[in-house]
């Protein structure tokens, strides 16, 4: 795991959240672990901080999950929850997707680059 400061305890779980992101791409395993919540938890505050962070004209960027069998790389995924199998090869050793907030809007509205 990447050297991942630990934010202030003052703030909301989201804040500590979106500090993190802020300064680089980060699973939802690191996430989860520098926040001290479950990583089920993660996903929903991911979701409403893209909401708040597309009312400020700022995006959350996902860098999608890859299969490391057969190097599928999910694309299209809407989902902020890692999948767990592989569409091509059935596969379920899976990387995680990682996250970032950026500036600016992706022009489709979608939180992938």
């Amino acid at each position: 795991m990447a050297d991942v400061k630990v934010p202030e305890e003052t703030e909301t779980v989201r804040q500590q959240i979106r500090t993190l992101l802020e300064e680089g791409p980060l699973t939802a395993k690191e996430i989860s672990s520098a926040v001290r919540r479950p990583e089920k938890e993660i996903a929903n505050h991911l979701e409403h901080l893209r909401k708040s962070l597309h009312s400020e004209g700022r995006r959350l960027s996902q860098v999608p999950a890859e299969c490391r069998e057969c190097g599928f790389v999910f694309r299209k995924r809407d989902r902020l929850k890692a999948p767990s199998r592989c569409p091509v090869c059935k596969g379920e050793a899976i990387s995680d997707p990682s996250f970032r907030v950026e500036a600016g809007r992706h022009d489709s509205g979608k939180l992938f680059e």
